[in-house]
């Protein structure tokens, strides 16, 4: 007999809570988003609450967004991720490290190498989330006049994948002799180079870091477009979506899935985790008050900047009273803009309606309390919904520690999560193999 099916959980902690009010409720760290101290409180805090993975997104623009809503967010300041995880692998001895990196705007060489050196830092817990780069800002930060073509940077993103995967397996796991004897350092025949020549990337390599202790950092990927999903079926060891209802969740699990299993790999080796914004009171009207109370500190600058992200065009041109123009395809990201469009056509949202549901997060939301918030993440996880979530927190540190004094606890006592850590990496967590060698094989793994 299986053992039951427990849920992962994996904390979306960049910027620290995306709710353009986190800042200013009451009791709230207005500097958490760039405050060390604080930041390293709050991964302990998750830790101790036995969560797999703490997930940093990134940028690489200021999103764009209108000075008047530029100057009341919270979010267009945050550390680089590479330098806080880092950091915090040395406060920290089990939760997982993902980082955000750009397969449009890096190189795999550097990718590769990061990602690698902080697995050995972390000693295995690094993640990498794999994203095309959505806000075609980015280019003028690099460069470049235009945005990547969404097709191409899809087709781009492939191609890295496999180039910084084949990177990280340039050295056999035991090539690393270091015979002090004999004066061999290094046995060159467990050494593979590269040499790869693609659409995009001449890249020879081999890496000069010994493999990750994980053989790969954990493979995370967050698009939902067509060649979204298609990636992430064909890369992907955790996946962070964005769903609006069970029945949503459901359709996008068994298609993932399923699009995996067609390209041969285990479905069960490749988590679904949808985001999700929770808020937990002691009553249902406690955590509905303290939602209506974080909703009112949204400025409509602010919200309108939300929808200009979503539909990658300038809302505030918008008639604020009136239905949501057509919106012409862009070069942004494109789940964002059908989600921000359907959400407006099936509930005949105005614009000031949508801007302001977007604002105060308008994906999976659970407010609640700590029963009933555990009864919907049990029926997604039984009713094959998701995996687990990676959990958003309304703001810091109170709505962290609701969830983790009281959402979790209920949680183990129904056998849904666990209450110790049973393994040391986040391959481990997340019940994932170790990738073997595709250069040396034979090795066991």
């Amino acid at each position: 007999m299986s053992a039951p099916r427990q849920l992962h959980l994996g904390a979306f902690m960049r910027p620290t809570s995306l709710h353009p009010g986190a800042w200013r409720y009451p009791g709230a760290w207005p500097d958490a988003n760039f405050n060390f101290q604080r930041m390293k409180t709050l991964t302990r805090r998750l830790e101790a609450a036995k969560f797999d993975a703490f997930f940093m997104a990134d940028h690489m623009a200021v999103l764009n967004m209108s000075i008047e809503a530029l100057k009341r967010s919270h979010t267009t300041t945050s550390f680089e991720p590479f330098t806080l995880l880092s950091a915090l692998s040395q406060a920290t001895d089990h939760i997982g490290l993902v980082a955000t990196g750009t397969t449009t705007y890096d190189a795999p060489w550097h990718i590769a190498r990061r990602f690698a050196s902080l697995d050995h830092i972390s000693n295995g817990r690094a993640g990498w989330n794999i994203v095309t780069t959505s806000n075609p800002d980015a280019a003028l930060n690099f460069g470049l006049d235009e945005h990547m073509d969404h097709a191409d940077r899809y087709r781009r993103a492939r191609e890295f994948y496999d180039v910084v995967t084949g990177l990280w397996d340039s050295w056999a796991d035991d090539a690393f002799v270091r015979d002090v004897e004999s004066g061999v350092y290094a046995d060159p025949a467990k050494m593979h180079v590269l040499a790869h020549k693609g659409e995009f990337l001449s890249v020879k390599g081999p890496l000069n870091i010994a493999r990750p202790v994980q053989g790969w950092p954990v493979i995370v990927q967050a698009g939902a477009s067509e060649p979204g999903r298609q990636l992430a079926a064909e890369t992907a060891e955790a996946v962070f979506t964005a769903q609006s209802s069970l029945e949503v969740g459901q359709q996008f699990y068994a298609d993932v899935k399923g699009r995996a299993k067609k390209a041969g790999r285990n479905p069960d080796h490749l988590k679904i985790l949808p985001g999700c914004f929770v808020i937990v009171g002691d009553t249902m009207a406690e955590a509905k008050a303290k939602r209506d109370k974080l909703d009112g500190l949204i400025n409509y600058a602010n919200a309108i900047g939300a929808l200009s992200i979503a539909l990658g065009t300038d809302a505030s041109k918008f008639d604020p009273e009136a239905p949501l123009p057509e919106i012409p395809e862009s070069n942004a990201g494109k789940s964002g803009r059908e989600r921000a469009i359907n959400l407006a056509r099936k509930e005949n949202l105005k614009v000031r309606e949508l801007a302001l549901r977007l604002a105060g997060h308008s994906g999976l939301s659970m407010v609640g309390t700590p029963k009933s918030i555990a009864d919907e993440m049990q029926k997604w996880l039984e009713s094959r919904g998701s995996d687990g979530f990676t959990v958003q927190f309304p703001y810091m540190p109170g709505g962290l520690e609701d969830f983790c004094d009281k959402v979790v606890p209920e949680l183990q006592s129904r056998g849904l999560f666990r209450r110790e850590y049973t393994g040391t990496t986040l391959r481990d967590h997340l019940g994932l193999p170790r990738p073997a060698n595709r250069f040396f094989a034979k090795q066991a793994n």
